[in-house]
């Protein structure tokens, strides 16, 4: 079945991969017809979220705002099946690194990094970094149920001479990396939630507390690898700007959770700032109200 409907549903992708944006965005919004207003995907979720995180904002400024993230999320799901048939050139002309020689600079002090991110903006079009670097490129993912759709997403990485490794397999090979002597930019987007039974450390995240992950400080720590925080900021339909704000380059220096911390304060501004360019549908907080003594 895993075959079938990817033999069913490839084409289609391609095909609309190969639309030029203009029609693409027409698309985008025929799309948000459908999704929000009759299928109301996870419409319920985004509201909910929505409401948690802002309580002082009326219904119709809840609706506002929910048609707003809509509209961006089917722009998303578009710009990432784009990502199939787009040049680089195209690309790096969407989505511009504004200070990559920060970056640059630990090439010259042979020294790796981990970028941490969240799912926000248009985080999946950030795989044009390795058209600047030299570093080896790897993102760490979940990896989809259907074979065959999973390895398209990794073709379509390595485009870019970048490489999709899942969280079991981070650890070790980063550590093999670097046992190497091999240079390598990973990236983490480590916003979202952890599973009930591998949460080790809860703080508020938006006004609510909730588990968080600790995976990257722990890596960053293990390897003595610099941490980089970047924000990606929409600038108009299709074009983004990445840049990064903040460099950690010493993380073993800093106390337990604080790179975390940090971490989760630097996201939280931008989210505020412009919050339809979040990503409302995952039940981020599904676990508040089961948390342990020792947190509360």
């Amino acid at each position: 079945m895993q075959l079938i409907a990817y033999i069913l549903v490839y084409p289609i992708l391609w095909l609309i991969s190969n639309l030029p944006f203009r029609l693409l965005y027409g698309l985008s919004d025929i799309l948000c017809f459908f999704l929000y207003r009759v299928f109301g995907y996870r419409k319920s979720t985004v509201k909910e979220n929505l409401r948690l995180v802002f309580p002082e904002k009326s219904d119709k400024e809840i609706s506002i705002l929910t048609s707003k993230f809509y509209h961006h999320l089917c722009d998303l799901i578009l710009e990432a099946i784009k990502s199939l048939s787009i040049s680089k050139d195209e690309m790096q002309k969407r989505f511009v690194y504004t200070n990559i020689e920060k970056i640059k600079a630990l090439e010259s002090q042979n020294r790796s990094v981990l970028l941490m991110c969240s799912h926000y903006a248009n985080w999946e079009w950030s795989v044009v970094i390795q058209c600047h670097i030299k570093h080896k490129g790897y993102a760490i993912y979940k990896r989809l149920r259907n074979k065959y759709f999973d390895k398209l997403v990794r073709r379509m990485r390595a485009r870019y001479n970048a490489y999709l490794i899942t969280t079991k397999e981070t650890i070790s090979t980063l550590t093999e990396l670097k046992s190497n002597g091999d240079l390598f930019v990973a990236g983490f987007a480590a916003d979202q939630s952890p599973k009930k039974n591998k949460a080790h450390y809860w703080r508020e995240f938006m006004g609510i507390k909730a588990p968080v992950i600790t995976g990257p400080e722990m890596i960053a720590k293990r390897l003595d690898v610099p941490v980089m925080f970047f924000r990606i900021d929409k600038v108009k339909r299709g074009y983004y700007e990445a840049t990064i704000e903040e460099v950690i380059m010493n993380p073993k220096e800093l106390a337990e959770n604080e790179l975390t911390d940090r971490f989760i304060d630097y996201i939280e501004k931008q989210i505020y700032e412009k919050p339809e360019y979040y990503l409302w549908t995952h039940k981020r907080w599904k676990h508040r109200d089961d948390i342990p003594p020792e947190f509360q």
